[in-house]
């Protein structure tokens, strides 16, 4: 987990998967199979709200392009935070612990 964004508004984490394990031993384990998709996503805290989204799938890949398009331009404040409101819409579930 790494936090991207922190402000009086929101707060973005990005959430990276498990490292998936490819030894020959994992290969010959009696373990269940670990998934093959590892999978990040991102989830979005809109503080004024208390209430949080989770982007995973193209949601998030599309998430990331923001953020690639952010390094580049360097936006203002303003310019993430109405990106955020945006995305923050989309949020129905209640903060319940962080």
């Amino acid at each position: 987990m790494q936090m991207l964004y922190d402000s009086e508004s929101f707060v973005v984490v990005h959430m990276l998967p498990d490292a998936v394990e490819t030894s020959t031993q994992a290969l010959n384990d009696t373990a269940p199979p670990r998934p093959q998709l590892a999978r990040h996503g991102f989830e979005i805290v809109d503080k004024r709200s208390g209430k949080e989204v989770y982007l995973d799938g193209s949601w998030a890949e599309m998430f990331q392009q923001q953020i690639l398009a952010w390094q580049r331009d360097t936006p203002t404040q303003e310019e993430v935070e109405d990106a955020l409101d945006r995305y923050a819409g989309l949020a129905q579930n209640p903060v319940v612990v962080h």
